[in-house]
């Protein structure tokens, strides 16, 4: 009876254990965002391994669609309405499947919810098919990411054992900025600094720009940043007397307060003139 109780505790004990171990994942997840343009960007994937398998042609069968990962449904989330490869996408979550050849992908942007095993091409929003890079070293875990990230457009990167697929995506902003600067021109607290900088960043309406940033410079004359700014204006506009003596007073109050930095950004504009 006694060694009966024993086995019984130890069957008890050893299947408690069992149910508390913790290993790691063999596709471990992972969320990515994207502070982009005028909102974000975010995807939510699991990461497969190679493990010394063939992958693509193999694990990942040519010209059949993939669930772009493993494991859940891969997500995209727009945050709002984008271009992809060119063609229009509207701000939204979407499964996002992939059909892999040799030499190119085909990117699908599914409205879908019940992953590749239930997948419906008319629940297809989007598809655009893209060229595959070859890599020179191989990639052991799936891997997303975001790459050339500027105001308006980006790159996502889909990567596995040595074939890359980089996907364009890009907003319309500058209609919205100049709305939203226009607007923001009728209040008393006007952002002269920040709209001469867009402009100028965008190549937009010179004049405009130094007429801003010149009422931010009397808003705020110690602020070298501002000046530097102006300097910079007036050195594209062609005024080159005029950005120097800016880039003079902004290199002098930034040596004032410690900047190195503007220091230098002043010194290299002057020599640039």
């Amino acid at each position: 009876m006694k060694k009966v109780l024993l086995i019984v505790l130890w069957v008890i004990s050893t299947g408690a254990f069992a149910q508390g171990i913790k290993t790691p994942a063999p596709s471990p997840a992972q969320s990515i965002k994207q502070d982009f343009s005028l909102s974000f960007v975010e995807v939510k994937y699991s990461r497969p391994v190679i493990k010394g398998r063939k992958i693509f042609g193999d694990v990942v069968p040519y010209g059949k669609v993939w669930r772009t990962g493993a494991n859940s449904p891969t997500t995209i989330t727009f945050g709002e309405d984008v271009k992809i490869a060119g063609q229009a996408l509207k701000a939204g979550t979407y499964q996002l499947l992939t059909i892999p050849s040799q030499f190119s992908w085909e990117i699908l942007f599914n409205k879908g919810t019940n992953g590749v095993f239930n997948y419906k091409p008319e629940e297809d929003v989007l598809k655009v098919k893209l060229a595959a890079t070859a890599l020179p070293q191989s990639v052991e875990s799936f891997t997303i990411h975001f790459a050339n990230v500027i105001a308006n457009k980006m790159d996502m990167v889909l990567s596995w054992e040595k074939a890359s697929v980089s996907i364009p995506v890009e907003t319309e902003i500058d209609a919205k900025i100049a709305a939203s600067i226009e607007k923001a021109m009728t209040v008393d607290s006007r952002p002269y600094f920040e709209a001469a900088s867009y402009y100028f960043e965008t190549g937009r309406d010179l004049k405009k720009a130094l007429e801003w940033v010149g009422k931010a410079v009397e808003a705020n004359p110690n602020a070298y940043w501002i000046l530097h700014l102006q300097a910079k204006i007036q050195a594209k506009s062609g005024d080159k007397a005029s950005a120097k003596a800016s880039a003079e007073k902004s290199m002098a109050l930034a040596k004032e307060g410690k900047n190195e930095d503007y220091v230098t950004l002043n010194q290299k504009l002057i020599q640039s003139l």
